[in-house]
């Protein structure tokens, strides 16, 4: 043994090879003895050597596919012996309902919104386990919940903040819902107050709750599809008595909602133009006076399209759109001095649509100066044509009744 590097003999008979190669491969016996001698030897054993798994094939990073549509991710490895691959999706509960191709590739098919997360290949044999992961974005689907929801308590009021979840490839808004929780409440269930926190927060300053009253907070996601599942629920008591210290508050926080967004705004393409339909703001501190109707084409700058709509409306048609166009529409309220959050934006495709002529052009196609100069310049015209028909008509009858003169004048004679 000396002779070999790496290698020992325990005080038990053990032998350790430290490194593994191709000298320790062969039979092996052991013979025990002392001082009356030996029983003789063992049975032999083969040592061999083996390879554990490596991966020959990675999957990437993360892949982004639209639900409902098949997605494929590629994955192999090899070893001594050869090794079994197998998928599982982190933090899932029960059997997943992914398939390993004859590839040992992970296909989704149909993708769900579910199967969005992080999904780990494992390359198995006798030797050893070996792991990689990726990440997997579903696209098209409503957002998933938020994360991490804490609550500070501060004087009559709470500070929530959370960590946002995947959008679901559209642009996402927050609402914290809270309720107090009463020992005896006068009925069955009690209501659940919602607050709409201001674009890009993440986090949000409740006020004017109760001292001493323990309250459960949660928060809601919404995108363009619909919303998402409520987040855990975290109860916390505020503060009920002075405090020397309060933390600092960021500017949002002080922010009071007047007037939420209008709700579900949704486009159809009918026979005499584009049909939008909203839900009226779900909270106004005073009566709803309007609407205003935005618009921007092919991702540039918003515009009023119409700043007049009545507040019963609920729904209005936009004709004259541009064929071959991008547009994206959205609304807000207007209620007293108050002026609401947009509303979600909704996008509109003209490619292939019939276009239908409006008597009133988009801003993006005529904005109103320029449409004021072509019609002022339109009426200049018109009126320099009218006189200048009148000034020839004027000419021509004085030219006519002075040859009519000429000709009935007898003729003058002259004498030598």
């Amino acid at each position: 043994l000396p002779q070999l590097p790496g290698w020992s003999l325990q005080p038990d008979g053990s032998i350790v090879i430290a490194t593994g190669n191709d000298d320790a491969l062969g039979l092996y016996r052991c013979t025990p003895y002392n001082s009356y001698g030996t029983a003789g030897e063992s049975r032999p054993t083969r040592v061999l050597l083996k390879d554990p798994p490596a991966f020959t094939v990675r999957p990437k990073e993360e892949y982004f596919q639209e639900v409902g549509r098949e997605l494929v991710i590629p994955c192999a490895a090899h070893g001594d012996p050869p090794p079994t691959i197998t998928w599982v999706k982190v933090g899932s509960v029960g059997k997943s309902s992914a398939q390993v191709d004859g590839n040992s590739s992970l296909v989704l098919r149909p993708l769900i919104k579910e199967q969005h997360g992080v999904w780990e290949c494992t390359a198995t044999n006798q030797v050893a386990s070996v792991t990689t992961a990726t990440s997997v974005h579903v696209l098209g689907t409503s957002p998933h919940a938020v994360t991490n929801v804490s609550v500070l308590p501060l004087l009559l009021a709470a500070n929530i903040s959370w960590e946002p979840g995947f959008d679901g490839g559209y642009f996402q808004r927050f609402s914290v819902w809270y309720t107090p929780l009463v020992r005896s409440p006068p009925r069955a269930h009690h209501d659940w107050v919602s607050l709409s926190v201001p674009a890009g927060a993440q986090h949000l300053l409740v006020e004017n709750l109760q001292p001493d009253t323990s309250y459960q907070f949660s928060v809601l996601a919404q995108n363009k599809l619909g919303s998402g599942p409520f987040s855990q629920i975290v109860t916390s008591v505020p503060r009920g008595f002075p405090v020397t210290t309060v933390p600092p508050e960021p500017p949002a926080m002080t922010v009071h909602v007047f007037l939420s967004p209008p709700r579900a705004l949704t486009a159809n393409e009918t026979v005499r133009g584009v049909l939008l339909r909203w839900d009226p703001p779900a909270r106004a501190s005073v009566a709803l006076s309007g609407y205003a109707l935005e618009l921007r084409q092919d991702k540039g700058g918003w515009e009023v399209l119409e700043r007049s709509i009545p507040g019963t409306d609920t729904q209005v048609l936009v004709p004259g759109l541009i064929k071959d166009a991008f547009y994206e529409f959205r609304l807000v309220a207007f209620a007293g001095s108050y002026i609401s959050d947009p509303s979600n934006t909704v996008n509109v495709s003209t490619a292939g649509m019939e276009v239908y002529p409006s008597r009133t052009q988009l801003p993006e196609l005529l904005p109103q100066p320029v449409l004021a100069g072509v019609i002022g310049g339109i009426c200049f015209l018109s009126v320099a044509v009218i006189f200048s028909t009148m000034a020839a008509c004027i000419m021509n009858r004085r030219r006519a009744a002075r040859v009519r003169k000429r000709r009935q004048d007898p003729p003058l004679v002259f004498s030598p």
